[in-house]
C-alpha cells in the first residue's frame, strides 16, 4: 500500500455518521458487511477470552451489534461456557443470518421480550462472570426501553465484568469497550475488522450518507439561496454553475453577469457593460449578504478582480472558482477553493509535482483558515488544512468545457446545508460519479449540461 494512503487516514475518533460512511464505501470496495460482522463478532470474543471467563452472558439487541454478540458467542461457545439472552423481534440480514447459525450450536438461548421475561433470568446475570453488551451499540439513541432497561440494570447489579461492543448501551457501567476499526470516542481498545484504509481515504457512495436531508416540512429556501457571480469573456459558465446548484439541491439560485441567457429556472440579476465593473460593487455586496452561499469566478475574465475581492467578503460562504482564483485571494466567512493545477500555482503559490504523496501535502499546507482547497485532477485532493480526502471518480470525456462549473454549482449547493470539507468532497465525488453515468450513455460527446440529471440522481436517488 502506498505510505501516503496509510498517512492521510484519520487517526482520532469518528461520529456513527462517518463510521457508516466508512462502512459503505468498504462494501463499494468488495468487503461485504457479513465479513466485517464476523471479524467484529470474534475480535469481541478473543478480547473477552484474555479475562479467563467461566460463564458468559451475552446480551444481544436487534440490530447489528446483536449480530456481533450472536458471532461472539459462536466463537466463545468453542472455550467456555456461555448464554446469549437476546431481544425480542425482526432481524434482517446478516443479524438474522448469525442467530440462524446460533440455533445450530447448542448454546443455551433466551428471547426476551418484558421485563418479566429479563428478570425470570436473573440467574444468568447472577452467575455471569462475564458480560458482553451487544445491545444497542451505535444504534443507541433516546430513552431505554423495555427488556433493554432491565438488562441493563441487572447487569449492574451483576458482579460480573462488563465489555461493550462499539459503544456502551446508555446507563451500563462498562469496564472495557472493544471498538471497531475506529473509537467512536469511549474505547478502551479498538479492533480491525478488515476494512480497508482506502475506504477513509478515497470518497465513495458512503460519503453521500453525510448529506443532509430536508424534512419533510421543510419551506421554500431551505435547501439554501445560492448566487452565482460571473460571466463576461464566457456567457455560459455562470448559468451552468447556476443549473447546477439548482440540481444539486439548493432551492433559488440568482446569477448575477452582464449577460442574459433564456434560464427560467434561474433568477438573473442585470448587470451593465460586458463586464463586471466597479459600478456593479455596491449591487453586488448587498446581494452577496443575502445569499447562504455565493459562488464566484466562472466565465468571469481578468478585469474585475478587485470588484469580487469586496463581494467575497461580504459573503457569508463562498466558493472561488476559475479566474477568481488569483492573488490576492479573495474569501469568504467559510470559502472552498476549486482550482486545478494551473489555478493553484497562480493562486496559492504552490508547486505541485503530479506525486499524490507530496501534492496532497502542499495542498494541506495551502489551506487559509477555514476554508478548503479542492484540487481538480486525474485525482482530486480535497483538504482544510487538517484532513485530506482522495476522489478517482470521473472520466476522460468530462474534458469537454463547462464541467468545472458544474463542480463550483454542486459545491455551492452542498455548502448551503455542510462544513466546507465534507461539502467540497462530496461534491467531487457526485459530480464524477455524474459524469461517469452521462459518458456511459452518451460517449465521448457528451456536453456538460448532459451531467444535470445525474448530479440529482447521484446525490439523492435511492
Amino acid at each position: 500500500m502506498p505510505s501516503w494512503i496509510t498517512a492521510c487516514a484519520e487517526e482520532e475518533p469518528v461520529d456513527i455518521l462517518r463510521m457508516q460512511a466508512i462502512e459503505k464505501n468498504a462494501e463499494a470496495l468488495g468487503v461485504s458487511t457479513r465479513q466485517m460482522m464476523e471479524s467484529a463478532g470474534r475480535a469481541l470474543a478473543e478480547t473477552a477470552l484474555r479475562q479467563s471467563p467461566k460463564q458468559v452472558l451475552i446480551l444481544s439487541g436487534k440490530g447489528n451489534n446483536g449480530g456481533d454478540g450472536f458471532v461472539a458467542a459462536r466463537h466463545l461457545a468453542r472455550h467456555t461456557d456461555c448464554c446469549c439472552i437476546y431481544i425480542s423481534g425482526d432481524r434482517k440480514g446478516d443479524s438474522a443470518a448469525n442467530l440462524l447459525a446460533l440455533n445450530a450450536c447448542g448454546i443455551s438461548l433466551h428471547e426476551v421480550s418484558c421485563k418479566e421475561d429479563v428478570y425470570a433470568r436473573s440467574h444468568l446475570f447472577a452467575s455471569a462472570d462475564l458480560i458482553l453488551d451487544c445491545l444497542l451499540g451505535t444504534g443507541a439513541g433516546g430513552d431505554l426501553r423495555e427488556p433493554i432497561a432491565s438488562c441493563v440494570a441487572l447487569a449492574n447489579e451483576s458482579p460480573a465484568y462488563i465489555l461493550a461492543a462499539d459503544l456502551p448501551t446508555p446507563g451500563i457501567s462498562a469496564d472495557a469497550i472493544l471498538a471497531f476499526h475506529r473509537s467512536k470516542g469511549v474505547a478502551t481498545n479498538v479492533a480491525d475488522i478488515g476494512i480497508p484504509i482506502e475506504a477513509e481515504c478515497f470518497l465513495g457512495p458512503g460519503d453521500l450518507l453525510t448529506i443532509p436531508k430536508k424534512p419533510e416540512n421543510a419551506h421554500k429556501g431551505y435547501g439554501g439561496k445560492v448566487l452565482v457571480v460571473g460571466g463576461g469573456p464566457y456567457q455560459g459558465a455562470p448559468y451552468l454553475a447556476g443549473l447546477a446548484a439548482l440540481r444539486a439541491g439548493a432551492d433559488i439560485v440568482f446569477v448575477a453577469s452582464p449577460h442574459t441567457l433564456d434560464c427560467p429556472d434561474l433568477i438573473h440579476i442585470p448587470l451593465s457593460g460586458m463586464i463586471i465593473g466597479e459600478e456593479e460593487s455596491g449591487q453586488l455586496i448587498r446581494a452577496a449578504g443575502e445569499a447562504d452561499v455565493v459562488v464566484i469566478g466562472p466565465g468571469l475574465g481578468t478585469e474585475s478582480h478587485d470588484v469580487i475581492l469586496r463581494v467575497a467578503a461580504a459573503a457569508q460562504r463562498a466558493v472561488i472558482d476559475a479566474d477568481a482564483l488569483r492573488l490576492p485571494l479573495p474569501k469568504g466567512g467559510e470559502t472552498i477553493y476549486t482550482p486545478h493545477a494551473g489555478e493553484f500555482a497562480r493562486a496559492f503559490e504552490g508547486e505541485l509535482s503530479g506525486d499524490p504523496e507530496k501534492d496532497a501535502v502542499v495542498v494541506r499546507d495551502a489551506c487559509p483558515e477555514s476554508a478548503s482547497i479542492l484540487l481538480k485532477g486525474r485525482t482530486d485532493i480535497i483538504s482544510d488544512g487538517r484532513r485530506v480526502r482522495f476522489n478517482r471518480t470521473g472520466v476522460q470525456a468530462m474534458t469537454v468545457g463547462g464541467t468545472g462549473d458544474l463542480l463550483a454549482g454542486v459545491v455551492a449547493a452542498l455548502l448551503c446545508r455542510m462544513p466546507t470539507f465534507e461539502a467540497a468532497a462530496v461534491a467531487a465525488y457526485a459530480t464524477g460519479r455524474a459524469g461517469e453515468e452521462a459518458a456511459r450513455e452518451i460517449g465521448d460527446g457528451l456536453i456538460a449540461s448532459d451531467l444535470l440529471l445525474f448530479i440529482a440522481q447521484i446525490l439523492y436517488g435511492d
